[in-house]
């Protein structure tokens, strides 16, 4: 089953003149990620996970496969993004089953994300 949706924090911090960057998480089950680079978030953070997220929050496709359809994308790629975003904890995949199959439904578990940068 889902969470409740909640706010995740990410803090950049200035370290010997580059920028390290931490995601800590104050709820959940998963604990606090290390990015290795702005890149890293960079990527996470990019344009096409945005429309991916905002995709799965307004159209509700009942699975990963009907997400990529919609989005128009191919199905490996948007399977891709999903484990990244689910492995964060952007989204949640609940299992559901039709018939003998079982499909994967993502459902965004967040309301707001606060990226905050200390100098």
């Amino acid at each position: 089953m889902a969470q409740r949706t909640k706010t995740k924090q990410i803090t950049i911090v200035d370290e010997k003149g580059t920028f390290g960057v931490f995601l800590k998480m104050l709820q959940g089950p998963k604990s606090d990620y290390d990015f290795q680079s702005l890149s890293a978030l960079r990527s996470l953070l990019s344009n096409e996970k945005a429309r991916l997220i905002h995709t799965i929050k307004t159209k509700n496709p009942k699975s990963v496969y009907s997400l990529a359809k919609i989005l128009q994308r191919d199905f490996k790629s948007v399977s891709e993004d999903i484990k990244l975003l689910e492995k964060f904890g952007f989204i949640d995949l609940i299992a559901e089953k039709t018939g003998k199959r079982n499909r994967l439904k993502p459902v965004v578990v967040l309301d707001s994300l606060v990226i905050e940068l200390k100098i």
